[in-house]
């Protein structure tokens, strides 16, 4: 399931591509019919994300909200013009990975944009605008809302790392993990994971007590965090909870600048000349059975709650 960088990523490539601009909307497959028909012919203001919620808002009252949740096999695919640059597609990784580039414009010779191509496949919803496209496929969720209904929403999810205030400025008065003490949505994070007794390697996992962590960001953060996968949330020690939103704040900022996750320093990487991703881009994500990059002990794996949890059992013992 694409985690909460790559749908930060996307509401930017909405915002980009379709923002302030009067678009089409269909349901190639049938099933967002009534829905297409609330945003066909409509403006759209921009877009933006919440955890792994995506927010498409629509004018020109702002009263219609597209909701889209890509899930685990839910993927967008956009194409269009030289004026439609952007990401080829986001989407589930097991389907086409995350895959950015500069732009939409066809090799030379190619054959210059005549409008989108004929869908292929089950086509969940279909954006048209007079420079590009955009295909959904396979998601989970896919709706309009009022905007009542939209903040209800919200206010069901947990903190998200990537909001704008997810950090207040330090005493050099920039806004940078490095440099940067805990805001209100650390303080909230911190008294969700203080409410309960589930162990954190569940909780981090839990939409409604952080928004926009997924299986790599967890394993990753707790890692980097020393702390115990087991260990029931409400024990974490206060500098533990800061210094693990702080990271989590960091990690999710470098996605959505890399367009991947990577966690690991460069001092704990073999080769430094070699490239990062992907065999140097994580600690423990998919390395069980492999030395840790830290210390000795050998990368372990488990099932939790339908997920697998990787640690390592020396670091984070």
């Amino acid at each position: 399931m694409p985690e909460g960088h790559s749908i930060h990523r996307l509401a930017r490539q909405f915002t980009d591509v379709f923002g302030g601009q009067r678009v089409r909307v269909s349901s190639p497959q049938g099933r967002f019919t009534a829905g297409a028909a609330l945003l066909d012919g409509r403006e759209v203001v921009g877009a933006s994300a919440h955890g792994k919620q995506l927010f498409v808002h629509f004018g020109p009252d702002g009263a219609h909200h597209l909701r889209v949740h890509l899930g685990l096999y839910g993927a967008f695919d956009f194409g269009g013009d030289e004026h439609f640059a952007g990401a080829s597609s986001i989407g589930a990784p097991r389907r086409i990975g995350e895959r950015e580039v500069a732009g939409c414009t066809p090799d030379d010779g190619a054959p210059a944009y005549a409008g989108p191509p004929p869908p292929v496949g089950a086509v969940r919803m279909r954006m048209v605008s007079d420079h590009g496209w955009a295909d959904l496929r396979g998601a989970s969720a896919c709706e309009v809302l009022s905007t009542e209904e939209m903040r209800a929403v919200r206010a069901k999810l947990g903190p998200d790392p990537l909001a704008a205030d997810a950090l207040v400025p330090g005493a050099a008065g920039r806004a940078d993990p490095e440099d940067a003490a805990p805001s209100s949505s650390a303080g909230e994070f911190a008294r969700r994971l203080g409410a309960t007794r589930t162990m954190i390697g569940t909780v981090l996992m839990d939409q409604a007590r952080v928004a926009g962590v997924g299986n790599i960001y967890r394993a990753e953060a707790l890692f980097r965090g020393g702390i115990d996968p087991w260990l029931s949330a409400n024990r974490l020690a206060p500098e533990q909870v800061d210094a693990l939103w702080c990271d989590l704040v960091a990690l999710l900022r470098a996605g959505v600048r890399d367009g991947r996750i990577v966690t690991t320093d460069e001092a704990d990487r073999p080769d430094p000349a070699s490239a990062i991703w992907p065999e140097q881009a994580h600690y423990v994500y998919q390395r069980a059975g492999q030395r840790c990059r830290r210390c000795p002990q050998t990368v372990a794996v488990t099932e939790v709650s339908g997920h697998k949890l990787y640690w390592c059992p020396g670091c984070q013992g």
